[in-house]
């Protein structure tokens, strides 16, 4: 099993999530968002290798991976390196991410 690493970024895209659902009063989406996004770190943490590399195509950024927060419309991306899952950031699907991805990445 490999460990998992959030970035601040990732923690902060997070943060902005939860608090979004919460000051809509959106309390079981808050939950279920949390609830999700913990099963899908375990499924990275298991399975590092599962998550698609299109956006490591799209933008030249050799390794980088994606997986769905089920049932939210948020992507993981990560690096996969030496038994750790490294947690660049959670993005919203309707955010312009290639833009985010290669600002961090800049």
């Amino acid at each position: 099993m490999s460990a998992i690493r959030l970035r601040l970024r990732a923690r902060q895209d997070i943060e902005e999530a939860l608090g979004y659902y919460l000051d809509e009063l959106a309390f079981d989406a808050a939950e279920g968002f949390t609830r999700e996004s913990e099963a899908a770190f375990h499924h990275l943490s298991c399975l590092p290798a599962s998550g698609s590399p299109r956006y490591a195509h799209l933008l030249d950024l050799p390794g980088l991976r994606t997986w769905p927060v089920a049932a939210y419309p948020y992507l993981i991306f990560y690096f996969e390196r030496d038994g750790l899952v490294d947690v660049m950031r959670v993005l919203h699907t309707r955010r312009d991410i290639s833009a985010l991805l290669l600002e961090q990445a800049g």
